[in-house]
């Protein structure tokens, strides 16, 4: 595997590879750390040498967690089930409680990224004609998502938002009362052992449950471990199997289930995907965890592809 990896890094097939760690078996078999330049959400930071301490952004990686702490505080009580209403979450907006149109929202269709809601992020993650950036500079985020246009019924469609995951963390925010970023820290990565990370916010001082989130490597294979282990004793093993089984159809061989993207063909896999090439992949039929890291934004991830391609053929 190693010897693959490193071909493929020598002969420029990745020129955009920041990070890679390799669990096996429930241990680290393959660590491999690259260069270049790198950005918090929009924001520059240069040029890192990147090694086994440097955070990185997860971007859309991010919900994948926010549903393992979703799965966390409904087994507390602190949230309710995905079968409950949504918009009924946010009694202050009394207007769109009303609205008929909207009353047969649950938070399983943001779960599963089928609100039936007008939304587009098509455009770069840097212009506000990008719905999930129109969110994050609005006065209101929840408001924002939940007042979208309905387009069509919910649950019939998968559409890519960012907003449902949003607010999916201001349930949890709620639920667990104090902030999203300090939940986690208390029910997800301490008793993982993960002391060292970031949530980015935006300007409403509000973390950026779609895209936020900022580990190292080795801490975000630590967490797709946790998946591959059942959840252990942190996330429950029930919500784990609802979360990551296959519930709405994106294209041939591939599915989402709760914020996680399953591969439904011949070699099953869950996969959280965060644009510019994070990934973290679980593979159980190999006791497999992949977790890759880069700096390709808003183009394809061909670094991340080339280096997965390399582990996983090996």
């Amino acid at each position: 595997m190693a010897e693959q990896v490193d071909e493929i890094l020598r002969a420029g097939k990745a020129p955009y590879f920041h990070g890679l760690v390799v669990m096996r078996g429930g241990e680290v078999v393959l660590e491999r750390y690259g260069s270049g330049p790198d950005y918090r959400l929009n924001e520059p930071l240069g040029h890192v040498e990147f090694g086994r301490d440097t955070l990185h952004d997860l971007r859309s990686v991010s919900k994948s967690v926010v549903a393992l702490l979703y799965g966390i505080a409904l087994g507390e009580g602190l949230v309710p089930e995905p079968g409950a209403g949504l918009v009924a979450q946010f009694p202050e907006y009394r207007d769109l409680v009303a609205d008929p149109a909207r009353a047969h929202l649950t938070i399983e269709h943001a779960l599963t990224m089928t609100l039936g809601l007008e939304w587009n992020e098509d455009a770069p993650y840097t212009s506000p004609d990008n719905s999930e950036i129109a969110m994050e500079l609005a006065p209101d985020r929840y408001r924002y998502v939940l007042e979208r246009p309905v387009i069509e019924e919910a649950g019939k469609r998968w559409l890519y938002c960012g907003g449902a995951s949003a607010v999916l963390g201001g349930i949890i925010a709620r639920g667990a009362g104090r902030p999203l970023e300090e939940y986690a820290r208390t029910v997800l990565f301490e008793p993982l052992g993960i002391s060292t990370y970031e949530w980015s916010k935006g300007t409403d001082g509000t973390a950026s449950a779609a895209a936020g989130l900022r580990l190292r490597p080795v801490d975000l294979a630590a967490i797709g471990q946790l998946v591959l282990d059942g959840g252990r004793d942190i996330v429950p093993g029930e919500w784990l199997q609802e979360a990551l089984r296959p519930r709405v159809v994106i294209a041939q061989d591939f599915e989402y289930g709760y914020q996680w993207y399953v591969g439904t063909g011949e070699r099953r896999w869950v996969e959280g995907i965060g644009n510019g090439g994070q990934r973290l992949l679980v593979r159980s039929e190999d006791e497999l965890v992949v977790a890759v890291t880069g700096g390709e934004y808003n183009q394809a991830q061909a670094s991340a592809e080339a280096v997965l391609e390399a582990v996983l053929d090996a």
